[in-house]
């Protein structure tokens, strides 16, 4: 299955999308035809629904991609914000897993997303613990406090 074309708001259907995505909260939404047929949405189309509207009214694009779909590594990487070399060697050492067409590796955008969520959260705990160890040796009391600035 391809990446289809991202789907882009206009500004004109601003308020459409609005008022789409307060229909969409109370968690329940039929589809009705052309011919007046009826279509409760099950619950999983509601949340993909929820998700593109919320980001649409935020002038965002949206593209739905399958979980199980292929990424070449360079795509990977590009998704990652990272080199190609440098995902490579995360490859390497096993912490992201892959597998192989031909010579090519190929990573599934779902294995892609779960490392990449480990990753910023292993990101946040260290940065957490710098800035605990910071303000534990008393760094921020030899901090100012810019112009027009209060001490909380």
């Amino acid at each position: 299955m391809a990446i289809h074309k991202p789907a882009a708001p206009r500004k004109s259907e601003g308020s459409r999308i609005r008022q789409l995505n307060r229909l969409l909260r109370s968690g329940r939404a039929t589809l009705v035809g052309d011919d007046g047929t009826r279509l409760r949405l099950p619950t999983p189309a509601i949340r993909v629904l929820k998700e593109a509207l919320r980001n649409m009214a935020l002038g965002q694009s949206v593209a739905l991609v399958p979980l199980d779909r292929q990424l070449t590594t360079q795509r990977a990487a590009d998704l990652l914000g990272v080199s190609r070399p440098h995902l490579v060697k995360v490859l390497d050492m096993g912490q992201l897993p892959y597998h192989k067409t031909g010579s090519h590796r190929r990573i599934y955008l779902k294995d892609l997303l779960a490392y990449q969520k480990s990753r910023d959260a292993a990101r946040r705990r260290s940065l957490n613990r710098l800035a605990r160890e910071a303000f534990d040796a008393g760094l921020y009391d030899r901090t100012g406090i810019p112009d027009g600035g209060q001490d909380a």
